[in-house]
């Protein structure tokens, strides 16, 4: 009988936060083999008696100091040649955080943590640029039918910035009044008295009535 290979499971995951006008990623420099002083994804192994997701949240823990986050299933990637240490198959796994609202710092196997434009990261480790278009592919995909850009804004925030979201993950610009009324139009808004921001006029403030993910057919044309 043919005795199968080994193979070996991790997490990476992919982390993102629009920072001024670009739709950013979270990343890690390797401070081990392979691929030391690589930036890369945060990752590590499946430990013996680990779920799939308590790895991917653990590792992101441990190597950035980030914790709390919700995190959705990407993909699983295994090709052959992926990782120089063996047959080693990754689950990535993906994030969405208001900006401002984590402070990364270094932990174990990582020298630093910084944030890198998603469209101009440096040169990665493995094959984690693949893991990272595929995860803005998905994001785009996602932004026409549920609600999922709305994790990347504060509790309160202005329509123009919920449009601002949109189009810097879709990379081209909308009609201001084309969408303001479909997202009115779907209830999905609380206002609230309007704040003064800098020398403009006060401007209306909004929040979301429910946080959770919806699924919402049409919502915005990718």
């Amino acid at each position: 009988m043919r005795r199968a290979p080994p193979v070996f499971v991790t997490c990476d995951v992919v982390v993102m936060t629009i920072r001024g006008r670009e739709l950013n990623v979270l990343l890690i420099r390797r401070d081990r083999p392979p691929f030391r002083g690589r930036w890369a994804l945060p990752g590590g192994f499946v430990e013996a008696g680990e779920g799939l997701q308590v790895t991917a949240l653990r590792e992101l823990r441990e190597e950035t100091g980030v914790g709390n986050l919700f995190v959705e299933q990407l993909y699983t990637f295994g090709d052959p040649g992926r990782d120089p240490r063996g047959r080693v198959v990754t689950v990535a796994y993906m994030a969405l955080v208001a900006e401002g609202r984590l402070r990364p710092r270094p932990g174990s196997d990582a020298r630093a943590t910084a944030w890198f434009p998603v469209r101009r990261p440096p040169p990665l480790a493995f094959d984690h640029r693949e893991i990272l278009e595929t995860a803005l592919a998905r994001l785009r995909a996602k932004l026409s039918y549920t609600t999922v850009g709305f994790q990347l804004l504060p509790e309160r925030f202005t329509l123009s910035e919920l449009q601002r979201v949109y189009e810097i993950i879709l990379g081209k610009t909308l009609d201001k009044r084309n969408f303001r009324k479909k997202i009115l139009s779907l209830g999905l808004l609380r206002p609230h008295q309007a704040e003064a921001r800098g020398r403009h006029r006060p401007a209306q403030m909004y929040s979301f009535k429910v946080r959770e993910i919806m699924i919402i057919d049409g919502l915005i044309r990718a």
